[in-house]
Order: C-alpha cells, then structure tokens, then sequence
C-alpha cells in the first residue's frame, strides 16, 4: 500500500503523488472501498481515484535511478511518454538531490 505524498508511478497517469486515501461507497449504506487520490505531476489539473484493492491500472513505487538509467533511451520510452517523463523525473529529482547536497 502506498503512502499519503508518496511519489509513484502510474501506467494511465505517469508520475503522481497521492494526495490522499480516502474510503468511499458507492451509495449510502453500502460498503466503503478504499481509493488513492492522484495528482499526476505533469497534468496537475487532473485527479485519479483508483481502488486501493483491485485496481486494474498498474501502479508501482517510481524507478531508481539506476532502473531510470537502463530505461532511457530505449524503444519503449521513446514509445511512451508516460516512462519517457518518468524517467526524466527521477534523473531529475536525483540530480537536483545531489547539488543541494553539495
């Protein structure tokens, strides 16, 4: 499960943090089902909410910058623009990470 202002990846969305998990139901009475709200970073006027439980959008924690690395350039980044930018995120990020270290 994923954390409240995690950074992750989706496949639909490309970069996204969660903004929150909020429960909800489909009509009063029923069941809540818990769901991730997601803010894409590149379309920040966009919000997802995806099933905690179930989801059939693939989700998964962003890349290291080692997996970046091996993804740049290759035929499936170039292909889709959703890795394409994540990629670019997370070399990104790291970089700015090492010269706020220095």
């Amino acid at each position: 499960m994923f954390q409240k202002k995690q950074m992750i990846y989706s496949e639909t969305q490309g970069v996204c943090r969660v903004e929150n998990i909020v429960n909800l139901s489909a009509t009063k009475g029923a069941p809540t089902v818990a769901y991730y709200v997601l803010k894409p970073v590149y379309t920040p006027e966009k919000v997802s909410y995806i099933p905690v439980e179930n989801h059939k959008v693939e989700l998964r924690e962003l890349f290291t910058e080692d997996e970046a690395k091996a993804l740049e350039g290759t035929e499936a980044a170039e292909q889709d623009e959703n890795l394409k930018n994540a990629i670019n995120y997370v070399l990104h990020r790291n970089d700015k990470k090492r010269e706020e270290d220095a």
